[in-house]
């Protein structure tokens, strides 16, 4: 398809790739799995409206909280097609982040705690192993590292 914005409104991927910090091999990624669409000249090279690097920020910053690229997509095509999103409709989407990122917050504060104590992995390898998970009791709660991931070593096995 040919486009009609204006010339400093289309960037080549080498541009977007520069201004976004992401790989043009990462953009062709994206485009194949349908988060961010180019414009074809004629001669069939690509051209990004500049809107897409915020799509391509979100993208990264939405990986980054722990969305999957499914999860992504989802988002993204509540957006408005016939014209770039604005401030509300980026607010919109950005506002169901709430929970994921307080859930990352917790994770990353007892991962900052808990990498000197025992973190109910398994391993026992760790002086404080035998207090906090003697005979590996942590594994009754499932796999992974237990109190790293919100069990506590004080709290009866399920």
């Amino acid at each position: 398809m040919l486009s009609f914005a204006p010339v400093d409104d289309l960037l080549t991927i080498g541009e977007v790739a520069r201004r976004s910090g992401v790989a043009a091999s990462a953009l062709r990624y994206y485009e194949e799995r349908g988060l961010i669409s180019p414009e074809r000249t004629g001669a069939g090279h690509r051209r990004f409206r500049r809107a897409v690097i915020r799509r391509v920020a979100f993208i990264v910053f939405a990986q980054r909280i722990g969305l999957s690229l499914e999860e992504i997509g989802q988002l993204l095509a509540q957006l408005p097609a016939d014209r770039a999103p604005d401030r509300r409709d980026w607010g919109r989407l950005s506002s169901t982040w709430t929970a994921r990122i307080d859930e990352r917050i917790a994770e990353l504060e007892r991962l900052k705690v808990g990498l000197t104590e025992c973190i109910g992995c398994g391993c026992l390898s760790l002086d404080r192993c035998q207090l906090s998970n003697p005979g590996d009791l942590a594994a009754r709660r499932g796999a992974g590292p237990r109190y790293l991931l919100g069990d506590r070593p004080d709290r009866a096995p399920a």
